[in-house]
């Protein structure tokens, strides 16, 4: 029997409105996405400062996770396993991690070296006293944590055919730029809008001046979608060389997606990831974060002015929202040729 969403995009009908409405829905659809793998920060974060908390990881994974380095990059608890307090909230350099509620402490691999005035207690330590250490995976610099899964995800194979001859390990992390938006809209319709091009000669002006709207590419793969923007005659595109799959093509932007809600926008200036952060069921934060490869191209082509496109996407998302809400619709239909990708994550996210 087919599923809620057909296999056949010409056949298919879009999510239906309760998707975006329903609170049942989304705590069940937002307690199986905390356990996925999520992106955590770029190596170059742990290059002086040997311990750093994500701060994100308690709005995306529901738990609040630290980066560790020693010979090795870990993800662990951030949580002392005494009394629960927070161990970490800014970054630093040391050799050990110390809880400043009572003092106990623990090494870089999250095992308990220390606590003040436990000497007769019975069973201690345990392993149940070392902090509790999750997967973590390193693609050409990104690192990645999951709190339950462990094989290496398939969509890494994807972004390493795609973009391995990219020198990401050598971009750099902008200490400076974090950026947090707000939206009255359901995170998947956050995500539904990034996944198509369709909409860019009608919302974004500025962006539709550089993107050739004829010439767009949607690819779909497991668990992901690519989307790349060809840059029209004189405008920034990448220097790619022959090895790249894309080689002869004019390149502005490569515009990946990872379910659920990971963005990995690559210009020729740099990285920038998205972060689509659930707040409720009709409430979104999204957070930016930027990785520079060449800071003289910031603010050029595609990648250029990243907060007008945003705001001009909010506008229109929060309408949507509204708009689904309305007893006067429950589903539309897609483009074949330009609503590729939603229809791809329709499939995922009513199959988890």
């Amino acid at each position: 029997m087919e599923g809620l969403i057909h296999e056949k995009i010409e056949l298919a009908k879009t999510l239906p409105s309760k998707y975006y409405l329903d609170e049942k829905i989304f705590r069940d659809i937002k307690n199986k996405i905390s356990l996925m793998w999520h992106f955590s920060a770029h190596e170059n974060q742990l290059s002086q400062k040997n311990i750093v908390p994500i701060k994100h990881s308690k709005k995306v994974m529901n738990e609040s996770i630290i980066l560790t380095r020693d010979q090795v990059i870990r993800s662990l608890s951030n949580v002392c396993t005494h009394r629960g307090m927070i161990i970490n909230t800014e970054s630093t350099k040391s050799n050990v991690l110390k809880c400043k509620y009572h003092g106990r402490t623990f090494d870089l691999k999250g095992c308990i070296k220390n606590m003040p005035k436990f000497d007769n207690i019975v069973d201690f330590p345990n392993e149940s006293d070392n902090l509790k250490c999750f997967s973590t995976i390193r693609w050409k610099g990104l690192l990645f944590t999951s709190l339950k899964k462990t094989n290496t995800p398939r969509w890494i194979e994807f972004l390493e055919d795609r973009m391995g001859w990219l020198n990401i390990e050598s971009f750099v992390h902008d200490v400076e730029y974090y950026k947090s938006y707000n939206i009255n809209a359901n995170w998947a319709l956050y995500v539904d809008n990034y996944l198509e091009g369709f909409h860019i000669p009608y919302v974004h002006s500025d962006l539709n001046k550089v993107l050739s709207y004829d010439d767009y590419e949607t690819e779909i793969f497991e668990d992901g979608v690519l989307q790349i923007g060809i840059a029209k005659d004189g405008e920034d595109s990448f220097d790619l060389p022959e090895i790249s799959k894309d080689y002869g093509k004019k390149i502005a932007a490569y515009y990946f997606w990872i379910f659920p809600g990971l963005m990995l926008n690559f210009y020729p200036w740099g990285l920038s990831v998205n972060l689509v952060v659930p707040t409720s069921v009709n409430k979104t934060e999204i957070i930016y974060q930027r990785y520079i490869a060449d800071a003289s191209l910031i603010g050029e082509g595609a990648g250029g002015d990243l907060d007008k496109v945003e705001r001009e996407d909010q506008e229109i998302v929060e309408g949507v929202q509204i708009g689904v809400s309305s007893s006067s619709y429950d589903r539309g239909r897609y483009s074949p040729t330009m609503e590729i990708g939603v229809h791809h994550f329709h499939r995922i996210l009513t199959k988890i």
